[in-house]
């Protein structure tokens, strides 16, 4: 099946990617598909230097963090017609040339929500965990196979497609804090009755810059995340409907 490029929205939130947001925007064009950065108050060039390359560009005052760049990517998807949805990062480690298979794994089996992972069997990923990390996250991909009722290896991968009635609720309802937007928004997808699956994605190193998160503020955030669904205290979706639309 042909993905509807027309239908799909590839979303980059954006905080001070000068380095690369221009090529991930190239690439993303030259594969067919319209892209919006949200620059998350960048003091860089990020914002001219995705335009120039061709994106849309909302500019948010200043940074409200990768949730709320995403949640406003996801309302402008909703306003403009857009079904459909895909993550992608602005430095460059997501692979465009897997966002095809990403939208077609999801018409393929009617999924709302499909996560390309890093760690899933033939992902081809060369990364290196902390051990501490390395089990955190899968404390967290546990619970989520638990929420989803399907094997999920890597729940909190920015690389997804999202789409149907669940980016409508995400457009309102996407947590903004860390693993809200990415851990939480799969185990709250996943109780409301939203078909979530998972295809594996390889992710590249960063050229520039570093991630944001260290090692025991992760794994403490990690843990804070874990806890809010142990307890059930995240936001609740409304049930999922029968079809994807």
């Amino acid at each position: 099946m042909i993905p509807n490029n027309d239908e799909t929205l590839v979303v980059v939130p954006a905080l001070n990617e000068a380095a690369t947001v221009a090529n991930v925007v190239a690439s993303v064009r030259s594969a067919g598909f319209d892209v919006l950065v949200v620059n998350d108050g960048s003091t860089d060039d990020t914002s001219a230097l995705a335009a120039g390359a061709g994106a849309a560009v909302v500019d948010l005052p200043f940074n409200l963090g990768v949730g709320a760049a995403l949640r406003c990517g996801f309302k402008y998807a909703v306003r403009n017609g857009y079904s459909t949805v895909v993550q992608c990062d602005a430095d460059g480690q997501h692979p465009v040339k897997h966002i095809s298979a990403l939208i077609t794994a999801a018409d393929e089996t009617g999924a709302h929500m499909v996560i390309g992972s890093r760690f899933a069997a033939d992902a081809g990923s060369s990364m290196v965990l902390h051990p501490l990390r390395r089990l955190a996250m899968w404390t967290l991909s546990s619970s989520a196979s638990r929420a989803t009722g399907t094997k999920i290896t890597d729940a909190s991968s920015g690389f997804r497609v999202i789409r149907g009635d669940l980016l409508r609720q995400l457009s309102l309802h996407l947590p903004t804090y860390y693993l809200g937007d990415t851990y939480e928004a799969v185990i709250a997808a996943g109780r409301a009755g939203y078909r979530v699956r998972e295809i594996p994605a390889p992710l590249s190193e960063r050229t520039h810059g570093k991630s944001s998160a260290g090692t025991l503020r992760a794994t403490k955030l990690t843990a804070r995340a874990f806890a809010t669904a142990a307890l059930h205290i995240h936001h609740r979706l409304h049930p999922a409907s029968t079809s994807t639309g």
